[in-house]
């Protein structure tokens, strides 16, 4: 009885599997094939030109300066991220009025939907008009046209990014932080050891697994970082603010070389597959049992 319940209950599997083949496995083997063309993304006409595309890739100093992009996006976000989302969840783990006010505010810019976010940005940090230009302008500064470098507009890219996304951090800390028994700390309290040794030695080590949780995904997030570069730059000025997951965007409809940006997403797909592989395997090997 119980092998026929666990047969049946199988077959439950099978429209997830469906679905995970088709809008999943289908598209990535057809991106694999794409990327072996000179295919231009609109016409039927194109013919297998070997690993002429990957030659290409490695070659391209553009998408060399997109990698570089996508690592500050990526790194830059998730360092930034979590160091705030576990100061922000400390500080929230305790009991004070108005916390759960505290939490929300934090945590609302998360369920903007990024593109909205980068549009509501553009109206502080655009040249003519933007609030910040408004604000110089009113105590007698000069504008500052601060998109118009691709460093700091990279930079402040990302700081969009992690103030947008800091939630998700401090949410996954604040669960990991109620999740461990306080007995812990009342036996560290009686033997003396002061609030840096109970953080170093308690809260750390047994917050492991949320750091590993909060690290991955943050930066998972940041690596393909899209919408936000779309709606404050598109890339520009030239390619000095592109991703890698903007690159890809760029070459199929405005560069017409829809191979080549199958190639470019193969490529970042399998990037960030093998970052985020070994940083769970590291965070892994540092969990603790309670």
């Amino acid at each position: 009885m119980k092998v026929k319940t666990k047969h049946i209950m199988n077959l439950f599997y099978i429209p997830a599997l469906l679905l995970f083949v088709a809008f999943v496995v289908y598209p990535f083997t057809q991106g694999i094939r794409i990327s072996f063309t000179n295919w231009n993304g609109y016409s039927q006409a194109y013919k297998y030109i070997g690993l002429d595309n990957y030659i290409r890739f490695f070659k391209d100093k553009n998408v060399l300066g997109a990698f570089v992009n996508t690592i500050i996006y990526g790194f830059g976000s998730t360092i930034v991220q979590n160091i705030l989302g576990l100061a922000y969840a400390l500080f929230l783990n305790s009991k004070f009025t108005g916390r759960s006010v505290v939490r929300a505010v934090i945590y609302m810019p998360v369920m903007i939907a990024s593109l909205i976010m980068g549009y509501i940005m553009y109206f502080l940090v655009q040249y003519d008009g933007g609030a910040i230009n408004d604000l110089l302008i009113l105590f007698g500064k000069a504008p500052v046209d601060l998109m118009s470098q691709g460093p700091r507009a990279v930079l402040i890219m990302t700081l969009i990014n992690i103030l947008q996304f800091v939630g998700i951090s401090m949410v996954i800390y604040l669960a990991g932080l109620q999740n461990i028994p306080e007995m812990y700390y009342e036996a560290a309290s009686i033997d003396g050891v002061n609030a840096w040794g109970q953080f170093k030695y308690i809260t750390l080590p047994l917050l492991m697994p949320a750091i590993s949780s909060a690290v991955v995904l943050n930066l998972i997030g940041g690596l393909k970082l899209f919408d936000i570069i779309m709606a404050l730059t598109a890339g520009g000025p030239g390619y000095s603010t592109h991703s890698l997951s903007t690159m890809v965007t760029n070459m199929y409809f405005r560069g017409q070389h829809a191979g080549y940006s199958a190639t470019i997403g193969i490529f970042t797909f399998i990037f960030i597959m093998i970052v985020s592989n070994i940083i769970v395997r590291y965070f892994d090997k540092k969990e603790v049992e309670m």
